[in-house]
């Protein structure tokens, strides 16, 4: 079995905001194969997608700080090696719409990341990360990324949303390797 967990925050005060791309991506896939969201034995949604084998698409409920904890319950319970987990989240570092899938790494100042290595006990895992930019420097960090998308950046972000869907798809049947070769060389993404 394969898990792929986007990282957000519940609630709807945090829909459509730059912290949830992660919630979104596995709301599109979910949308795509028409699968339905239930509890998980963790704190967390799931949805069952059979691609060849099983696949797990997860919304971890614990707030993104915490979003490694569901994510290692998931992987206890459902017995998911590391190698077998993409997670996807987005990163202030990035220009809005580009992605940058990689197979290990350091947070890069994600706590979400943080907390999933952490619970994980090691960085090698995969991760799709989804640029959201990082507005004006002198913003507050955590106020941007809780913040919604502005309306010139609306189509940028909706394209990315799916193309990580697409990215993801490719991940379950060929592995990171191609996911890489395609989705990182988009250039201007």
């Amino acid at each position: 079995m394969k898990l792929v967990a986007g990282l957000g925050n519940p609630g709807a005060k945090y829909r459509d905001t730059r912290h949830n791309v992660g919630f979104d991506v596995i709301d599109e896939l979910a949308t795509r194969h028409g699968l339905a969201f239930e509890a998980a034995p963790a704190d967390a949604l799931q949805a069952r997608w059979r691609s060849g084998e099983g696949i797990l698409l997860a919304k971890p409920l614990t707030f993104m700080n915490l979003s490694g904890e569901a994510v290692a319950a998931l992987c206890r319970y459902y017995r998911v090696g590391v190698a077998d987990v993409l997670i996807v989240c987005d990163d202030v570092n990035l220009p809005v719409g580009r992605l940058r899938a990689r197979g290990s790494g350091s947070d890069g100042g994600h706590n979400g990341l943080k907390s999933v290595a952490q619970h994980l006990g090691t960085t090698d895992y995969a991760r799709l990360r989804i640029g959201v930019g990082r507005g004006d420097v002198r913003r507050d960090l955590a106020a941007h990324v809780l913040a919604g998308f502005d309306a010139d950046e609306a189509a940028g972000v909706r394209d990315a949303i799916t193309r990580s869907a697409d990215a993801i798809e490719l991940w379950t049947s060929q592995g990171l390797a191609p996911v890489m070769n395609t989705f990182n060389r988009m250039e201007g993404m």
